[in-house]
């Protein structure tokens, strides 16, 4: 077993808890199946190195943010640099994902040179607390779309369950009961909460290498602001801002969406193994190539929720072994084209949020 997936099951055995009762009749629960499928993965090379990719992936990264940067100097003072602006938020989106692949420790097998990558990746070039995010993206991992465990299903701006768009008020309530038609509009901000969440994290004294982090995002703002400030006046400056960190949100939301929205939502009323809480809460997106590419591999969230710690380009050729391996233990295998995923996740978000609040009912007075 890999050291992220035994870190994660290590947690399992600790605190586990499941999903609703209905999963958890129809599916009974064995630890040693996980165990199994470790085997057959192992014994496959699923979980070796795959260093050559990750440089050629890393140039190919470094080449193209280069090449951007390039053009809005060539460029100038011109309306032109809302092109380049959207260029550079696809490539920042490309370079997140081997901070995400470097908080797995898919890179290298040891800690350190993955943190390297992770720091340089999401700290200098994202501006984004890549120790924060690790935290918080385990926790994940560890209790996916558990409704008190995830924290990626406990935030403010979306309700992820009836029980949550019941409890909104005013305002909130309202942008609950229009979330599905808000979503994606919403995930326009979701690069300035990265960087909102890494800034309060630092502050709060919750990351690891707090100074070097800080350093590290103190020097990004400034070498973003003044390479902007240098070339362009300070309004085309601001409306690249917006335009590069709106699109950067959207393409990173867009890219998590499709895994876990619309999956059941676990509760603490029921047990589920390791392999049946990864699989029954996580959805694969098909489309080849094309679609691997542009996801970082995340389409495959199945396997990857299963061995976080594979490398990304080995998630692929997991794929027909661990959806045969779901087929012979009864374990549906979920698997939707990207815009079936999104239909999915819209669908309910709007079911969840137009869920009426329960009716009370007055009790007549005595006497």
């Amino acid at each position: 077993m890999t050291d992220q997936a035994h870190a994660v099951t290590a947690s399992e055995s600790r605190e586990g808890e499941g999903a609703g009762s209905r999963l958890a009749t129809v599916i009974p629960s064995r630890g040693s199946d996980y165990a199994e499928l470790s085997r057959r993965v192992r014994q496959a090379g699923l979980l070796d190195r795959r260093p050559v990719y990750y440089v050629l992936k890393i140039g190919l990264n470094t080449i193209l943010l280069a090449a951007g940067w390039a053009v809005v100097v060539l460029l100038g003072d011109s309306w032109y640099q809302l092109i380049a602006a959207a260029w550079l938020a696809i490539v920042s989106g490309q370079v997140a994902f081997v901070g995400h692949d470097a908080g797995h420790r898919q890179i290298f097998r040891t800690r350190r040179p993955n943190d390297l990558v992770g720091l340089v990746h999401a700290n200098l070039l994202l501006g984004v607390s890549h120790g924060w995010w690790v935290g918080k993206h385990n926790r994940h991992h560890s209790h996916p779309n558990h409704e008190d465990r995830d924290p990626d299903i406990n935030i403010g701006a979306v309700a992820f369950t009836a029980g949550q768009a019941r409890a909104r008020r005013g305002l909130a309530r309202v942008m609950a009961r229009y979330q599905a038609y808000l979503f994606f509009p919403m995930l326009l901000g979701e690069a300035v909460h990265l960087h909102a969440a890494s800034v309060r994290a630092l502050l709060g004294g919750t990351v690891r290498h707090k100074r070097v982090e800080a350093l590290l995002l103190l020097a990004h703002l400034a070498a973003y602001l003044t390479a902007l400030l240098l070339v362009l006046s300070p309004l085309r400056a601001l409306v690249f801002v917006i335009v590069q960190q709106g699109l950067l949100g959207m393409y990173l939301g867009c890219a998590f969406a499709p895994n876990h929205k619309g999956m059941p939502v676990l509760t603490e009323q029921e047990e589920l193994d390791f392999l049946r809480r990864q699989v029954l809460t996580s959805r694969n997106v098909r489309g080849g190539r094309l679609v691997d590419f542009a996801l970082g591999g995340l389409n495959y969230q199945i396997e990857h929720h299963l061995f976080p710690s594979m490398p990304r380009p080995s998630l692929r050729h997991a794929r027909p072994l661990v959806r045969a391996f779901c087929s012979q233990h009864g374990l549906p295998y979920c698997e939707r084209t990207l815009l079936g995923s999104y239909t999915e996740a819209l669908r309910h978000l709007h079911t969840v949020g137009a869920s009426p609040r329960p009716t009370v009912v007055d009790q007549p007075s005595s006497g």
